[in-house]
């Protein structure tokens, strides 16, 4: 795959964060996504985040799946530490770094397919065990890669582009981290840049397993009404003896909308997307309550975005584990492997 290099030069008057950073030095090579991607606005937001936080690029290590999301980590955070799994695996890999290296922080990026299809069981495990990390996930209810099949998210009644309706109840990735035990929970939008930064920043501050569901619409592929990820895009095909696919450019779709608004945002097939904003006043740091208000919105056909669910007093896997405070990664073999009387004690200390 071949990608495109920004120029390294910078202006010299570009403003520098706190240790001394421009936000130039936040991202990558120039995204080869399809024009008007909902991921590429993630991208952006995740860039936004890192330079107001003042992070050192190369403190994160970003890790991936499979699919047009797990792509994406390759557009921003050029200088970090990153490593791309194979499909579903994001979750266990991330938790052996993570234990070998406490040190650095995490950011695990997955889509819809990868995480609630193949990786079900180990997103829900990672959400379990308390790894901290900065989960994201983006949602589009299809497989982009392999042509548009539905994923496991994708709205019961929606329309495939070949006609197909979906008759399969959707996977809600929000009340299953809820229901697994993530300490910190949000919901938002790609094209809500003034909600996502600040929850993207959240979940990089948080002490715990932070999950943002993040609806990511598909300008190629999710071309069926009734979905609420979709925008019903219709595009021509050559059938002759060479398929030919062209995708029209888009322009992004963005919205700002204020806390307890409910704002309802055209796509481009001009189906609906009814995206609820959180109140000032909402609690959300009771879990069941979270669940509860979801569901009750959910009914309305509304996607509730916004911090829905935080633990401040959450516990990581390191503590629960009580691992060594100095990084794994840092010991010597002498430390690792002691010999065969250190292990005979332990198996004693067992019986």
């Amino acid at each position: 795959m071949t990608y495109i290099a920004k120029p390294r030069m910078h202006h010299p008057e570009l403003t520098t964060n706190q240790v001394g950073y421009t936000r130039r030095d936040y991202e990558g090579p120039v995204s080869t996504l399809c024009a008007g991607c909902g991921h590429d606005s993630i991208s952006a937001a995740i860039i936004q985040a890192c330079w107001e936080l003042d992070i050192e690029p190369h403190r994160v290590a970003k890790l991936s799946g499979i699919g047009c999301s797990s792509k994406s980590p390759t557009y921003f955070l050029g200088a970090s530490h990153g490593f791309n799994t194979v499909h579903g695996r994001m979750p266990s890999v991330l938790t052996g770094a993570n234990l070998a290296n406490r040190e650095l922080l995490y950011l695990g990026v997955s889509g819809d397919g990868d995480s609630a299809s193949i990786g079900l069981g180990q997103f829900a495990n990672a959400m379990r065990r308390g790894v901290r990390m900065a989960y994201l996930v983006y949602n589009n209810g299809v497989y982009g890669l392999t042509k548009g099949q539905f994923s496991p998210t994708a709205d019961r009644g929606s329309k495939s582009k070949k006609g197909a309706i979906n008759n399969e109840s959707p996977v809600d990735l929000v009340s299953l981290a809820l229901q697994m035990g993530a300490t910190y929970v949000a919901r938002s939008f790609s094209g809500d840049k003034e909600q996502l930064v600040p929850l993207i920043k959240g979940a990089f501050r948080h002490g715990g397993a932070a999950f943002i569901d993040i609806i990511s619409p598909c300008v190629t592929f999710n071309n069926h009404s009734g979905s609420t990820k979709s925008y019903d895009f219709i595009r021509q095909h050559n059938e002759s003896v060479s398929r030919i696919d062209f995708v029209a450019k888009r322009s992004e779709i963005t919205t700002s909308y204020a806390p307890g608004q409910l704002v309802e945002v055209e796509q481009h097939d001009g189906s609906i997307l009814r995206l609820r904003k959180l109140h000032d006043d909402y609690d959300p740091t009771d879990r069941n309550a979270a669940q509860s208000y979801m569901n009750a919105h959910q009914a309305r056909g509304e996607v509730v975005t916004g911090l829905l669910y935080v633990d401040p007093l959450a516990l990581d896997l390191h503590v629960a584990q009580n691992t060594s405070v100095k990084p794994l990664n840092s010991f010597g073999v002498a430390q690792l492997c002691p010999g065969t009387q250190a292990l005979q004690k332990i198996n004693a200390s067992l019986r």
